[in-house]
């Protein structure tokens, strides 16, 4: 089963980036089933209902998000009771949407999705190790399959999280820094993992900002509206290969596309 998973998507340029790559890399990598990080999609910041509904048009079948999930005030309503638009799972009870969705690929395959946050330098939400513990033992009386979207600041704590759950599920996919790292690689149990797979979106930019405006918030430490960078955008996900019978993954490629 062929999994892919596309790092953060960034404003107007990241959604075109989606729009033009991704029909062909389903084609070429015999794609069953297609995941996105979609948190900074609307204008860079947030998410709402018809960019969710553009990005499910282009082929994705679930959207993670992380710490700008509630950006877009006006897409409480449509999170809450829209399941493919997943919000961290460690939220406290309460706390609109849902933190994973179990789904049919196209090869016939259950597959779970799960989106969880972490806390190092982020906001002190519940612990995404228990959390994440108790639900994949929930998840696993469905599906062997489940692949994680960890949303975090701290190459230690992704590290961590990997490792604490190496064997227990298919992947660990790292989100938030858009910065994609080159240490994917199957873990000893056979779990997937990649520290993070990146971002799609501007890519002569400042992590899809523009760079005018991030160099002088450095030199003058002042308040600066940040905005989406112009120009070309580049795609960056992971390909998993999984076993469905088994739910150990064989494989994982990284993929960096100019769209």
């Amino acid at each position: 089963m062929r999994v892919i998973f596309i790092g953060d998507v960034v404003g107007k340029a990241g959604r075109a980036a989606v729009r033009g790559l991704l029909r062909p890399l389903t084609e070429q990598y015999k794609i069953d089933f297609a995941i996105a990080n979609g948190e900074n999609a609307a204008g860079g910041f947030g998410i709402t209902q018809s960019v969710a509904e553009e990005l499910f048009g282009y082929g994705i079948h679930v959207i993670t998000t992380g710490n700008h999930i509630w950006d877009k005030k006006e897409a409480i309503p449509y999170i809450a009771k829209e399941s493919r638009v997943l919000r961290p799972l460690n939220y406290p009870p309460g706390v609109p949407g849902a933190g994973s969705i179990t789904a049919t690929a196209r090869n016939g395959s259950k597959i779970a999705v799960v989106n969880a946050s972490g806390r190092v330098f982020m906001s002190a939400l519940d612990c995404p190790f228990r959390t994440s513990k108790e639900e994949f033992e929930r998840l696993r009386k469905t599906t062997n399959i489940i692949v994680v979207d960890f949303h975090a600041e701290a190459t230690s704590e992704k590290q961590a999280y990997g490792y604490y759950f190496d064997g227990a599920v298919s992947a660990v996919i790292g989100t938030h820094t858009h910065v994609q790292t080159a240490d994917e690689r199957i873990l000893p149990g056979g779990t997937a993992y990649i520290t993070d797979v990146g971002m799609t979106g501007p890519s002569d930019s400042v992590i899809g900002v523009e760079k005018a405006q991030i160099l002088e918030r450095f030199l003058l430490q002042m308040p600066v509206k940040f905005e989406v960078a112009k120009g070309p955008a580049v795609l960056m996900a992971v390909v998993l290969d999984i076993d469905p019978s088994t739910g150990r993954a064989a494989s994982i490629e990284r993929v960096r596309l100019e769209g």
